[in-house]
């Protein structure tokens, strides 16, 4: 079979992507080895139009079983590893090749790490890079979040439900989180921001109990701690988009235009792993949809 389009990706702007291009009447296959994406790590999210609050868990369970229900749309749980361009677009995985006219890709992106002493080390040992995963592990201890845009300062609100202290370290003077957000931490009484500060090596025996600060604060470097939560930014993933000739910029992100398409005919982008400015689940969304109706007119054109 030769599918209109396959969506590779499986997050909000991928599913949205298939939504669009079932309702297009495209023959559509999304390959993603998780669904749901990144916006499963969040714990509330209250900046989806329609949901004043909403359990992130819940959100991309609706999204994703929205997608699911067109007849339109197959959907497997493998990762692609591999896009070729000839005729047509093949991707393989590790259990087949998929054959497609177009390719949305809608990879979104990973965490960054700190590259510090220790890090490796102590990953999975007091170091996390998912609050919703893994704070009910932290109750009642001191934690600290790394990082200071909006993602770090609510990552902090998550895990202040849990422990009895955290700390918010950032390298800049003032953290970059939307307005409402910012309030809320300043005002929260577990919450403590130490700002021009960078971690430089972290410390434990079995499990972390120190981050050793470029900066002393309250007098010492080092910072008595049982656990770290590192939100310092994402790195896209976007190699399968540039083995086939689309254009990245400097950050590895996909170049698309105001209609999410790349430089390559017949290939669009959508979400956390192209250039937009703004990453958002509502955006990625907006993308996917664009992305799906480009796709339907490179068909119709084609034909």
């Amino acid at each position: 079979m030769v599918y209109d389009v396959i969506i590779i990706g499986g997050g909000v702007a991928g599913l949205g992507a298939a939504v669009y291009s079932a309702r297009f009447e495209l023959k559509t296959l999304v390959l993603a080895g998780e669904l749901g994406g990144l916006l499963q790590q969040t714990h509330t999210v209250e900046n989806y139009i329609g949901f004043k609050s909403i359990g992130a868990q819940e959100l991309t369970k609706n999204i994703i079983n929205h997608a699911k229900s067109y007849k339109q749309v197959t959907v497997k749980e493998e990762f692609a590893k591999n896009v070729t361009k000839g005729k047509t677009f093949k991707v393989k995985t590790g259990q087949g090749t998929y054959e497609g006219n177009n390719i949305i890709f809608a990879t979104g992106s990973f965490h960054r790490e700190l590259n510090v002493p220790g890090e490796k080390e102590y990953k999975g040992k007091g170091i996390s890079y998912c609050g919703t995963c893994d704070g009910p592990l932290f109750s009642g201890k001191t934690i600290a979040v790394i990082g200071g845009a909006d993602s770090a300062a609510k990552e902090a609100l998550l895990l202040a439900q849990y422990a009895k202290k955290v700390y918010i370290i950032y390298r800049g003077e003032k953290i970059r989180a939307e307005p409402i957000t910012t309030e809320q931490v300043e005002k929260h009484k577990k919450i403590e921001i130490i700002y021009k500060t960078n971690v430089k090596k972290i410390k434990g025996e079995k499990f972390v109990t120190h981050a050793i600060l470029d900066n002393p604060y309250k007098g010492n470097k080092e910072l008595k701690l049982d656990g770290l939560f590192i939100e310092i930014g994402y790195i896209p993933k976007t190699e399968l988009a540039e083995k086939i000739g689309v254009k990245l910029n400097k950050k590895h992100e996909i170049i698309i235009n105001k209609h999410s398409e790349t430089n390559v005919a017949g290939v669009f982008g959508a979400g956390d792993c192209t250039n937009s400015d703004f990453k958002q689940a509502i955006t990625g969304v907006a993308e996917g949809v664009r992305a799906a109706e480009r796709a339907y007119e490179f068909m119709r054109n084609k034909k």
